[in-house]
């Protein structure tokens, strides 16, 4: 098999954010190399893929193309959600290429895959894509980063203000593999938790072409709720078809992982209404809408809050590496999580010892066509929800890391 594989050199002369340069001697091979690893070509393209390349990218630049008077090199991969093509290129970026840190991973099959690499060679891996909370859960290691959103925030937060809209009884539509095994207990243990049941469920393939069957499923439970525990395409595909049967009608669907990029495929008309988590939204604040209009400007879309998130922490590794004086990994990483995270992205972030980035999350209802003003005018910020609520605290962590 081929891979579709490019490297990118860095332009010099871009923003200079980064501050004086130190010439230091603790650079390994004299360039520090960040790689990407996401899905190019596949379900969730839209969530990550050139978009999360283009954001990388521009952070790069926007540091200075530099960083301790080294040139950044970026690196990517299309791991078309494949975890052997995953784990594959990131052992060759590693051993051949001496890359330093690998990102994005919007599959946590392939994000388990890269992580055991990761390990054996010592490097760092932070996920900006992939949501499961098994990733700073039992699943944990010392080196790994989970920094945008994960199952146990979307869950909580979304699966608390249906309830209390009258949600009480829930179905669970689930995609058969880690991410969504992970987002279905989620969202069970948080609709438990504020007073309503899920009364069934039922599994699909990953980017599954036919919801009839599934949704005729949810719709013959008679459930309050229809909950879909996947993303991207599967979630489109299952509110398209939701619609079609007329499920809306009598029942509630909740997508409890939702993307401006979905929203944006499905149209207001269609999407209108419907709640959801986000960890960022591009017209919520006067810095994220400078970013995001810059990044319109390279991409033609608005970012999802994993485009975001990348270029948030491609940002805050180079600023670290710049702290530590080398691109040595536990250096790096010390740096990393004592550095308080403040930008367009977030605000008093941090990253536990457990690799959670803690950050606030934001409950946002889809607007309807006649409350939109412009295009991507999509989403109603209802409620921000401070990140030590948002995530799971760490008394309850599975984490081997954490102290307890």
């Amino acid at each position: 098999m081929k891979l579709k594989f490019a490297r990118f050199a860095t332009l010099a002369g871009a923003i200079g954010l980064a501050g004086p340069l130190v010439h230091a001697q603790n650079i390994s091979d004299n360039v520090v190399k960040i790689g990407v690893i996401s899905d190019v070509s596949s379900a969730y393209a839209d969530i990550g893929g050139k978009g999360s390349i283009a954001a990388a990218q521009m952070a790069i630049q926007d540091f200075g193309s530099k960083v301790l008077g080294k040139p950044v090199e970026l690196l990517w991969v299309d791991h078309q959600n494949k975890a052997d093509i995953g784990s594959t290129k990131a052992r060759q970026w590693f051993d051949q290429d001496q890359a330093d840190m690998v990102i994005g991973l919007g599959n946590t099959a392939v994000h388990n895959a890269v992580t055991n690499v990761a390990k054996e060679k010592n490097k760092i891996v932070i996920n900006t894509e992939a949501g499961s909370s098994t990733i700073t859960g039992e699943n944990c290691a010392a080196n790994v980063v989970h920094y945008t959103y994960d199952t146990y925030a979307l869950a909580k937060s979304t699966g608390k203000a249906v309830v209390e809209h009258g949600g009480k009884s829930w179905f669970m539509l689930q995609v058969d593999y880690a991410f969504g095994q992970s987002l279905a207990g989620d969202v069970t243990a948080a609709v438990n938790q504020y007073g309503g049941k899920v009364v069934g469920s039922v599994k699909h393939p990953l980017n599954s072409s036919d919801f009839s069957s599934y949704m005729m499923t949810a719709q013959g439970s008679k459930a309050d709720v229809i909950a879909l525990a996947n993303g991207v395409n599967d979630t489109i595909n299952s509110i398209k078809t939701a619609r079609m049967f007329k499920v809306t009608d009598k029942q509630k669907v909740a997508a409890m992982m939702l993307f401006i990029s979905d929203v944006h495929a499905l149209g207001l008309e269609t999407a209108q209404g419907m709640f959801a988590t986000t960890a960022f939204y591009w017209d919520r604040t006067p810095e994220s809408r400078t970013w995001s209009q810059r990044y319109f400007k390279v991409t033609g879309k608005m970012p999802t809050m994993a485009q975001a998130g990348t270029y948030s922490a491609v940002m805050h590794y180079l600023k670290s590496v710049q702290a530590a004086g080398s691109d040595d990994t536990a250096a790096v990483m010390a740096k990393m999580k004592q550095t308080p995270i403040n930008d367009f992205f977030a605000k008093d972030g941090k990253i536990r010892e457990d690799g959670r980035m803690v950050h606030d999350m934001y409950l946002i209802q889809v607007k309807k066509p006649s409350e939109s003003k412009a295009p991507w005018d999509y989403y109603k910020v209802i409620q921000t929800i401070p990140g030590d609520q948002a995530f799971r605290p760490l008394s309850e962590s599975a984490c081997p890391l954490v102290k307890k």
